[in-house]
């Protein structure tokens, strides 16, 4: 695949124009991002992927349209487990709804770095260490077994190491001063809570990279096709936040299929040299497991909530 500088710099130029109308202009004043705003931003995302993806096949072919979607498709289930987490955080430091999205640009401003050093690094290591697929592998299988066993996410900032070592390097109010990251107390410089908040956002993304990166890199070592799904997987989180934040708790069991995919993608990495599961296949598997947890997950909270009703 012949990728030019002129599409990796296009695409880039088209992201920070987004950022900047994101932050300039559509969202220039704090307000409550309201669950009617979040899924038209999440249909437009979920649009600008596709037509990407239409882009992708025009330009390269049918291979890697199908990876890319795939790759997308994967990160974006993935990023679910990041909706759990930030409405941890949020309800944990009490942040109010009308900061959540200042954190959150910020936050996927700084993934977005942290996923480019992450992707580069991963496809460098296969390229020069083939050997290396076998332990991203064996490690996701690994995080899939683990996250199918363990009971829901949580989190303890208190004893978080990053926010222990932050502390101690600069003092923090006990309370929010409005949007504010930073403000002088007495002519000294504090941190506020919303900057924890978005420390504890940076972290949590970073960990969810250490699994989301060797999954896409389980389809393709495309650096382009890896770098433009999760970009665009990543730049529609926020959107899709404030869409599932408030019916997030329905879904009961897509902790389990997202583990499930884990640990298919990580058997797909172990099996590349005897038998390579074509892209296809993958794409309609990862599908068809989410689609099945999404469901199932609906149907079990709709017949408790019955049951309770009718226990009432």
């Amino acid at each position: 695949m012949e990728v030019t500088a002129s599409f990796w710099i296009g695409f880039n130029v088209f992201v920070l124009l987004m950022l900047a109308l994101d932050l300039g202009v559509f969202n220039r004043k704090a307000h409550v991002v309201s669950v009617k705003e979040a899924l038209t931003w999440s249909g437009v995302w979920i649009s600008l992927a596709l037509i990407f993806n239409g882009l992708i096949y025009y330009w390269f072919g049918e291979a890697k349209a199908v990876e890319f979607l795939t790759g997308y498709l994967i990160e974006k289930s993935l990023s679910v487990d990041n909706i759990f987490v930030f409405v941890l955080v949020f309800g944990y430091f009490q942040i109010p709804p009308i900061y959540q999205h200042k954190i959150l640009f910020w936050g996927i401003l700084g993934a977005l770095v942290m996923r480019v050093i992450f992707i580069f690094a991963g496809v460098a290591l296969i390229e020069k260490f083939h050997w290396t697929i076998y332990i991203f592998g064996a490690f996701l299988i690994y995080t899939g077994y683990k996250m199918f066993t363990e009971k829901g996410t949580q989190i303890d900032p208190e004893n978080n190491p990053v926010i222990k070592f932050f502390r101690r390097m600069m003092p923090v109010t006990n309370q929010l001063h409005g949007d504010k990251f930073f403000v002088k107390v007495d002519g000294k410089r504090f941190a506020t809570p919303l900057f924890l908040v978005l420390i504890l956002i940076e972290t949590t993304d970073l960990i969810f990279a250490v699994d989301s990166i060797p999954a896409i890199l389980s389809i393709t070592q495309d650096q382009f096709i890896v770098y433009t799904s999760n970009v665009f997987a990543i730049l529609g989180l926020r959107s899709l936040y404030f869409a599932l934040a408030h019916v997030v708790d329905r879904f009961v069991y897509l902790s389990y299929g997202l583990a499930v995919i884990l640990a298919f993608v990580g058997t797909k990495m172990l099996l590349i040299d005897i038998f390579k599961i074509p892209t296809f296949i993958s794409l309609l598997v990862i599908a068809v497991i989410l689609i099945f947890s999404i469901v199932l997950s609906f149907v079990k909270t709709r017949r408790d909530n019955r049951i309770n009703g009718q226990g009432m």
